[in-house]
C-alpha cells in the first residue's frame, strides 16, 4: 500500500474506529490517507477529532475520493449505501465489507456491475487488536486487492482466507459469535472462584489471565490441543476430576451445539438479507 493510497471508511462504529486505529498504528497509512463518513454526526465529529482524519456526511463524496472503501454499516443499511454512492463510486475502487450475512453478489447488484468487492468477518476483539478475520475475495478482486485487505486486517489482530463464501456462516457460528463463549466461560470461572472463597476481583483476574495465558500457550507451543490439555491433566489428579465433571455434563456437546445453532442463524439472516437485498 504506497502513500498515495486513499482509504474511506463508511460507518465510524466501533468496527470502523478500531480498523483506523490498526492502520494508523501499524503505520500501513497516514491520517491524510484516512477519510471516514457516518450518519451519526457527533460521532463523526469525535473520529475527526481524535485521530485527525478527514470527515464527510456525504457518503458520495467519501466514495468519489478513495481507492479503498470500507463498508462498515449495518447489513440492512447495506443496499441504501450502495445505491446513494453508485454514481460517484469509481470503477477501480476496492470494496471491503464487513457486514454480517451481506454476499458479494448482493453488494455486485446493488451496484449494477461486477464490483471489486471482499467481503470479510472480523469479532469484535478486532477492538482491542486482537481480532480473528476471515476474507473472502469476489470475482472481481485480484491477487493484490486480496493482499491489501490482509494487511489491513492484520493490523487489528489475524486472518484467515476463505475459498467458499458459504462458510462465512460459520466462521460467524465460531469466531463471530465466540467471544460471547469464551466470555460466559469467564463469568462462570470467575463465579466459581468466589463459590470457593476467593474475592471477586482475584477470581475474576485469575480467570482472564487463565484463559490468556492458555490461548498463548496454545499458539506457541506447536502441540494439539489434546496434547496441551494431556499436559495439565495427571492420573488420580485434580483436573481429571473437574473435566470427567464437564463432560458428564455434556458441556463440550453443548459448545459444538452452540456454534452449530448459530451458524445456522446466520445463515438463515443472510438469506433473508439477500432476498430484502433483490427486491
Amino acid at each position: 500500500m504506497d502513500k498515495k493510497t486513499k482509504i474511506g471508511i463508511i460507518g465510524a462504529g466501533q468496527m470502523g474506529e478500531a480498523l483506523i486505529r490498526g492502520m494508523l498504528k501499524c503505520n500501513l497509512v497516514s491520517t491524510k490517507q484516512i477519510s471516514a463518513s457516518d450518519k451519526n454526526k457527533k460521532r463523526l465529529e469525535e473520529i475527526r477529532k481524535k485521530y485527525r482524519i478527514r470527515a464527510y456526511t456525504d457518503n458520495s463524496r467519501l466514495a468519489e475520493g478513495s481507492d479503498i472503501l470500507i463498508l462498515s454499516v449495518k447489513p440492512r443499511d447495506m443496499v441504501d449505501v450502495l445505491t446513494g454512492i453508485s454514481s460517484a463510486l469509481r470503477e477501480r475502487t476496492l470494496l471491503i465489507s464487513i457486514a454480517a450475512g451481506v454476499r458479494v453478489k448482493l453488494i455486485q447488484n446493488a451496484l449494477g456491475r461486477q464490483a471489486r468487492v471482499i467481503r470479510v468477518m472480523p469479532n469484535i476483539a478486532v477492538l482491542a487488536g486482537q481480532g480473528i478475520s476471515a476474507l473472502f475475495s469476489g470475482p472481481g478482486a485480484g491477487k493484490e486487492d486480496e493482499a491489501v485487505a490482509l494487511k489491513i486486517f492484520n493490523s487489528v489482530g489475524k486472518t484467515v482466507i476463505l475459498k467458499d463464501e458459504t462458510l462465512m456462516d460459520a466462521v460467524t457460528g465460531l469466531s463471530g459469535s465466540g467471544p460471547a463463549y469464551i466470555f460466559l466461560i469467564l463469568e462462570a470461572l470467575s463465579d466459581a472462584g468466589v463459590r470457593m472463597g476467593l474475592g471477586r476481583e482475584a477470581a475474576t483476574s485469575m480467570a482472564i489471565q487463565t484463559a490468556l495465558g492458555s490461548a498463548i500457550l496454545a499458539l506457541t507451543t506447536g502441540k494439539s490441543l489434546s496434547e496441551l490439555k494431556e499436559m495439565v491433566t495427571s492420573p488420580g489428579g485434580t483436573t481429571l476430576e473437574g473435566l470427567k465433571e464437564l463432560e458428564k455434563r455434556g458441556v463440550r456437546a453443548a459448545f459444538m451445539e452452540a456454534v452449530e445453532a448459530a451458524t445456522l442463524r446466520a445463515r438463515k439472516l443472510s438469506l433473508e438479507i439477500c432476498s430484502k437485498g433483490e427486491k
